[in-house]
C-alpha cells in the first residue's frame, strides 16, 4: 500500500504573511500535498476464480461427475459451469447426459464433491489478500458475493479469513443467483449504498453479466480462457496483482457515456 502522504507546505522562516494577506496553497508547487485519488464506495468480490483459485476444483467436480454419466465435458460446455451455480450446472449435466439421475440427485453429488475438493485445497489467487489489505487500510468496505453454496463459502471463510468482509452472500441468500443480478443488488442494499457507487471483481462471463446488470462498475480478471465481455463500465485486468486503491476508485466513480 501506498504510504501516506504528509502535506510539507509550512512557509519558511523567509515567507512574511500580513494580517490583511492569506495564502492559498498551489496544488502544482513543489512540495503542495497531493489532491486525494477517489475511493469506490465499496468493493464486492466474487469468490471461485477471483479471490481463490476454486473454480478449476468446481470444473474438476462437473468433469468427474459428467465422466460418471457419460458425457465428456468440453468447451462448449463451460458457459453451463463456470460460475454458474451448484442447480444450474446439475440441470445442464442432466440434459446432455439423459441419465435417470434427477437434477437434485445430481445437485447434491456435485455439492459434496465440490466441497470436498474446497476443504482439502483453498489458495488465494494471485494478489488477492494483498489487494483486500490496501481496501481494509484504507476503511473501504467489501463484500463477498458467491454464486456458490453457503457451505463452500463458510469453507473458503474459515482459509482466508471472515474479516475482511463486511458482508457475505452465498447462493441461497437471494431469490435468484448469477447471471441475474440480485446477489450484487442484495450486497449493495446490505451495505447501504447505490450498486452504481461500487465495484464488482469477477472472473467468469457470468458474473460480469451479474454485476453490470446491477449497475456496479466491474473489473473482470479471468480465470480461464473463456472469453470475456467488455465495454461499458467493465475493465478488464490480467491480475489482482495489477489492481490497486487508485484503479478501483476511478472505475467506481466513473460513469457510462
Amino acid at each position: 500500500m501506498p504510504e501516506a502522504l504528509t502535506p510539507d507546505s509550512a512557509l519558511t522562516p523567509e515567507s512574511s504573511v500580513t494580517p490583511e494577506s492569506s495564502v492559498t496553497p498551489d496544488p502544482l508547487a513543489p512540495g503542495a500535498p497531493a489532491p486525494e485519488a477517489p475511493r469506490p464506495a465499496a468493493v464486492l468480490f466474487d469468490m471461485d476464480g477471483t479471490l481463490v483459485d476454486t473454480e478449476q476444483l468446481w470444473w474438476q467436480a462437473a468433469t468427474e461427475l459428467a465422466d460418471e454419466l457419460h458425457h465428456a465435458l468440453t468447451d462448449q460446455d463451460a458457459p453451463e459451469v463456470l460460475g454458474q451455480a451448484v442447480e444450474h450446472t446439475a440441470a445442464h449435466l442432466h440434459k446432455v447426459s439423459g441419465t435417470t439421475l434427477t437434477e437434485a440427485e445430481l445437485a447434491a453429488r456435485l455439492g459434496e464433491s465440490f466441497a470436498a475438493k474446497v476443504a482439502a485445497e483453498t489458495v488465494p489467487r494471485p494478489g488477492a489478500l494483498a489487494l483486500l489489505a490496501s481496501l481494509r487500510d484504507a476503511q473501504v468496505p467489501t463484500a463477498l458475493v458467491s454464486a456458490s453454496p453457503r457451505r463452500v463459502v463458510d469453507l473458503v471463510l474459515a482459509a482466508i479469513g471472515r474479516d475482511w468482509f463486511a458482508v457475505t452472500l452465498a447462493a441461497e441468500d437471494t431469490p435468484r443467483t448469477k447471471p441475474a443480478p440480485d446477489p450484487y443488488l442484495a450486497a449493495a442494499e446490505r451495505l447501504g449504498l447505490d450498486p452504481a457507487t461500487c465495484v464488482a471483481v469477477e472472473d467468469t462471463p457470468t458474473g460480469v453479466a451479474s454485476a453490470a446488470a446491477a449497475g456496479c462498475a466491474v473489473l473482470a480478471v479471468p480465470s480461464t480462457a473463456t472469453p470475456m465481455p467488455d465495454g461499458g463500465r467493465i475493465t478488464l485486468l490480467a491480475s489482482l496483482e495489477q489492481a490497486d486503491l487508485a484503479l478501483l476508485g476511478k472505475l467506481g466513480t466513473a460513469r457510462a457515456v
